[in-house]
């Protein structure tokens, strides 16, 4: 789905989607001839926090940053920049994170699915949504809840263009996800056994990723507001974005 010699920006809302979501695909467009970079649009670390670990958001920032260099070094690409913005507020910065997207060159964009898995991958589809004129984009999928099952690099819908991992794309990838220590307990449930992409959809944002309960939504259930969990409303998320997508069509 690339071309030799292509330049391509991926959008990685946090330093570890890329590996996650698009490891193999990056991989091979690398070794095609691509010029392939990566954009971080948050740091990857949410500021919600228990009050004694409040004072350690720049040291987690650096550590993912360290880490997201490794990764980069043993992957073969670029990292073109990181947005100083942290994780679960993408949603409160679009213009500045659209424009931040603007002033890179590139002839494809690839982006996490609008699918439900964070927030912020949702945010960063409906970011090159908007750019749908300017840019060639395919989108990639990491996680959701569909079917009320976890699915990992799989769309909510099964459609799109899966990439099968052979053995050694399988030890790649593991080497790669391995390489962010500090989101170890966060990835174990990331599948080497494929990889899905296709063309971005022109997705409602109005309307949830998908029905019944999302990903970004299991523990909903829980009676105190933990700082691990995201209890940021759909219904403000759909609000948000599909305001702002209309600006632009």
């Amino acid at each position: 789905m690339t071309t030799a010699l292509s330049s391509i920006l991926v959008l990685a809302p946090h330093p570890d989607d890329e590996v996650v979501g698009a490891a193999i695909a990056m991989k091979r467009a690398i070794a095609q001839g691509a010029c392939l970079s990566v954009l971080f649009l948050t740091t990857g670390i949410a500021q919600e926090a228990w009050f004694w670990e409040r004072n350690a958001y720049r040291g987690k920032v650096a550590k993912r940053m360290d880490e997201a260099r490794q990764v980069a070094d043993a992957g073969g690409f670029k990292i073109a920049g990181s947005l100083d913005i942290p994780s679960r507020r993408l949603i409160e910065h679009l213009d500045e994170a659209r424009q931040a997207i603007e002033r890179l060159k590139a002839q494809q964009l690839w982006v996490p699915a609008y699918e439900g898995g964070h927030q912020d991958h949702d945010v960063a589809n409906a970011l090159a949504q908007t750019l749908r004129d300017r840019f060639e984009i395919l989108e990639f999928a990491e996680y959701n809840f569909a079917n009320k099952q976890v699915n990992s690099n799989q769309f909510p819908d099964g459609a799109g263009n899966v990439l099968d991992l052979s053995p050694e794309d399988d030890v790649f990838k593991r080497a790669l996800l391995g390489l962010y220590a500090s989101e170890r307990a966060n990835l174990d449930y990331v599948s080497c056994r494929h990889e899905a992409m296709r063309p971005l959809p022109a997705h409602d944002y109005a309307r949830p990723p998908h029905q019944g309960r999302l990903f970004r939504e299991r523990f909903h259930w829980v009676p105190f507001r933990h700082p691990r969990i995201d209890w940021r409303s759909q219904a403000e998320i759909n609000g948000r974005l599909s305001a702002f997508v209309s600006r632009f069509s």
